[in-house]
């Protein structure tokens, strides 16, 4: 497990986070490991905006936390229109590389946006058997 975790840093997954980030996202986020006191590095994130004249989730893009937790290139301010969004955590494979269980296998963060010209923050505070998220600055 530890392999394919270390894996996924090499295999050009960092497409939205770490390094290659686009400065000025509309949306970032950040997971903190509350059990630990650590940010929560190397955990992918799947973000999907609702199609709501078919009820379906279309994925708009993946990234993966960076050493310091956060994934700040989410999106562009011109894909970033009203509607409604998905953050999808893959808690799951994020503590099995930290060889832990996890209650959660994800976590989904479900929003609303009204005024895409806003900045959004949505931090995942987190341990193996609770979450939080707030809206952020």
């Amino acid at each position: 497990t530890f392999k394919r975790c270390k894996r996924a840093k090499t295999h050009g997954f960092w497409h939205s986070c770490g390094a290659m980030a686009q400065p000025g996202s509309p949306l970032t986020t950040h997971v903190l490991n509350t059990a630990m006191g650590v940010p929560g590095s190397n955990m992918t994130i799947l973000l999907y905006k609702q199609d709501s004249s078919a009820a379906a989730w279309n994925l708009i893009t993946t990234g993966i936390t960076n050493s310091d937790g956060r994934c700040p290139g989410l999106t562009t301010r011109e894909l970033f229109t009203p509607g409604v969004y998905k953050l999808h955590f893959d808690t799951d494979r994020y503590w099995g590389c930290l060889g832990e269980e996890s209650f959660y296998p994800y976590v989904e963060i479900v929003f609303t946006i009204r005024n895409p010209v806003d900045k959004f923050h949505i931090p995942l505070l987190l341990s193996r058997f609770s979450y939080s998220t707030y809206r952020g600055s």
